[in-house]
């Protein structure tokens, strides 16, 4: 199988404008992330996709590939979609931009689950890290996801999933890790779906394969690493960088 890395950057982000230029010892969010795939060595190509002159000229003058979206998009998956329509490819990887810390166990276990799915029943596969924090399982910045005994996706929500209405249940919590390994033909469908309302409320796009019947098989992984969300986030991701 052919394998390929995409990076969606948007350089306006809700929650923390400009997040992916900011500083990281010494170099920016963005570049760290495309650094750590390409440095993974399981991709035939990486690039990053993105709506902004700054961060394609950014990837672009450090040696780095960038291809510039076309088109306004609502989400990471859209974005890459576009771009991958005319790469030859076979399974695409969504990376998030604001993950310097990708790493290549993790993403190895991902790849794996597309080895031993030889009647192609799983569309994309993702990961995802034990939470034991309640701060951390409440807070909705944080997207928890329950599985099924086979450990494909149920549902991915900001809330706490599932709610601890019986204390004396031993309950485990899951958080999502924004990584995506897509079949090529999954990822061009994701665009000619529209939204629906389980997707529009939580503002999770991977909601939208679940409510139109994709397959997202769920790979449990222990490395946590620091998503860049917030100016906190990214306090914590110098700190874990030294």
């Amino acid at each position: 199988m052919k394998i390929i890395a995409m990076i969606p950057a948007r350089y306006a982000a809700s929650r923390f404008p400009a997040k992916l230029m900011q500083d990281l010892a010494g170099k920016t969010v963005i570049l760290r992330t495309y650094e750590a795939t390409v440095e993974t060595g399981l991709f035939s190509e990486v690039y990053v996709v993105t709506d902004s002159d700054i961060i394609f000229n950014e990837i672009s003058s450090n040696g780095g590939k960038a291809i510039m979206s076309q088109k306004e998009h609502e989400s990471g998956s859209d974005r890459i979609a576009e771009a991958v329509e005319t790469v030859e490819c076979d399974i695409v990887v969504n990376v998030q931009g604001d993950e310097p810390f990708t790493e290549r166990e993790s993403l190895e276990k991902v790849l794996n689950v597309f080895n031993d799915d030889t009647k192609k029943e799983i569309d994309l596969a993702s990961l995802m890290v034990e939470i034991t924090d309640w701060e951390e399982i409440e807070n909705p910045n944080t997207v928890k996801v329950i599985v099924d005994h086979n450990d494909f996706a149920l549902y991915f929500s900001r809330s706490p999933i599932p709610y601890p209405r019986d204390k004396r249940v031993e309950t485990r919590y899951f958080k999502h890790k924004g990584i995506y390994a897509f079949r090529k033909q999954a990822l061009l469908d994701f665009t000619t779906l529209p939204m629906q309302f389980l997707e529009a409320s939580e503002k999770i796009e991977c909601i939208r394969y679940l409510e139109y019947g994709k397959k997202i098989k769920m790979v449990e992984t222990s490395v946590q690493g620091v998503e860049i969300d917030t100016p906190e986030d990214l306090e914590r991701a110098k700190k874990l960088w030294k």
